[in-house]
């Protein structure tokens, strides 16, 4: 694994079923994607302990391998930096008993919004949870 992938946290599993999958008969790119909007959501809210976020950025994504019917992956998230109004995380999803990485993703921005949708500060340097 490389180093910068060292201080990830797994916390969300997925079994790939038929409805997962692409023409090829692997995993189908759009449906880990939003997997991994969810997940990185998910955590952003918890090291927050605020709910109010929206995606802001994704860096590239490496698709490094993929899965197939019946793979167990699971999804991963480390905190990369707190901005006045925003949290960066990375990513990466792997098979579950390989640790072989199907796809990486360096940079997720959240952005901490008021109730009208706009960017405010979230007040934190270091997560609550």
């Amino acid at each position: 694994m490389p180093e910068i992938y060292k201080g990830m946290r797994f916390f969300s599993r997925k079994l790939i079923k038929p409805e997962d999958l692409n023409a090829h008969g692997t995993l189908f790119g759009g449906s880990v994607l939003a997997w991994v909007d969810e997940e990185a959501a998910i955590y952003v809210i918890c090291q927050l302990g605020k709910s109010n976020i929206a995606t802001k950025f994704m860096s590239e994504i490496d698709f490094v391998s993929s899965a197939k019917l019946g793979d167990i992956i699971e999804i991963g998230m480390e905190t990369v930096a707190f901005g006045t109004t925003s949290i960066t995380v990375r990513c990466e999803v792997r098979h579950k008993f390989t640790l072989k990485p199907i796809i990486r993703i360096d940079k997720i921005v959240f952005v901490h919004l008021d109730k009208d949708g706009k960017p405010i500060p979230h007040g934190l340097t270091k997560p609550v949870n």
